[in-house]
Order: structure tokens, then C-alpha cells, then sequence
């Protein structure tokens, strides 16, 4: 009876790659804080914003919209990696495959399309003028009737 013999690769040269990497990054932050300046001018502390003195605080109020934006848009544009990965492999998965990413296709249009009713893809709407209800909206948005 024969007996399967397992075949396992040699470990000496992963563990030599990480001796050099490791030999590599700790010579080059050895290097660093041994030829770089130490000076403590004024400005040293300061943030550089390509060459232009900072002014003001950098903490800035956002609408609630522009975080609701960006979300939607974080979880769509995962949705499309998975799409893309799907057409990666199309003639292997058949036509099972094309029916579940049809499905797939399917909730993302419903969500969006739900998204859209709720008002979740209006941003930050500007505030009604009276009288500019009954105007279409392409002279709405000049601020004007003509």
C-alpha cells in the first residue's frame, strides 16, 4: 500500500526575505535620525500647506447630507468592485452566475432608486423663492423667470 507522501517547501527563504526586509528598514531609519537636521526654528512646529501660512481652524462644519453622500458612494463603488470581479470570471460561472449578479444588479437598482425617493441624493437644497414654484427648473436654478 502506498502511502501519499506530502511535500513541503523549505522555510529558509522566507525567513531570509524577512531578515532583509527587516535589515533593510532598520537600516534606513537608523540612517535617517543619524543624517537628518534637528533644528527648532519657530516655524518647525507648524503645518505646511504648500507654502501657504495656515490661517484658521481647520475644523469645519459639514452638513449631515455631505456624510450621507459619501456613504452612499463608498458602498456603490464597493458594489462595483464586486461587479468587476463577477466579469473576471463570467464563462466559468455559467449562467448561474450571470443570474445571481442579475439579482445582484437588481437590489443595487431598488436601493438606489429608494434612495433617490427618500430624498438621499438631493445634497443641500437651497431654499425656495417665493414665487419660483410654478417656474421650470431650469430657470429656477438662474434665479430668474426668463
Amino acid at each position: 500500500m502506498n502511502t501519499p507522501t506530502v511535500q513541503t517547501a523549505p522555510l529558509w527563504p522566507i525567513l531570509v526575505y524577512f531578515g532583509l526586509v527587516l535589515g533593510l528598514v532598520v537600516s534606513m531609519i537608523g540612517l535617517s535620525s543619524w543624517l537628518g537636521q534637528r533644528h527648532q526654528d519657530r516655524a518647525t512646529g507648524e503645518p505646511y500647506e504648500s507654502g501657504i501660512v495656515a490661517t484658521g481652524s481647520a475644523r469645519l462644519r459639514l452638513s449631515a447630507n455631505w456624510y450621507l453622500i459619501a456613504m452612499l458612494f463608498v458602498i456603490f463603488d464597493v458594489e462595483a468592485v464586486f461587479i468587476m470581479t463577477w466579469a473576471f470570471v463570467v464563462r466559468d460561472v455559467g449562467w448561474s452566475g450571470y443570474s445571481a449578479v442579475a439579482l445582484f444588479i437588481g437590489i443595487l437598482v431598488a436601493a438606489l432608486l429608494y434612495e433617490w425617493r427618500q430624498g438621499a441624493l438631493d445634497g443641500i437644497a437651497p431654499k425656495r423663492q417665493r414665487g419660483m414654484e410654478r417656474l421650470p427648473v431650469y430657470a429656477r436654478h438662474r434665479g430668474n423667470g426668463t
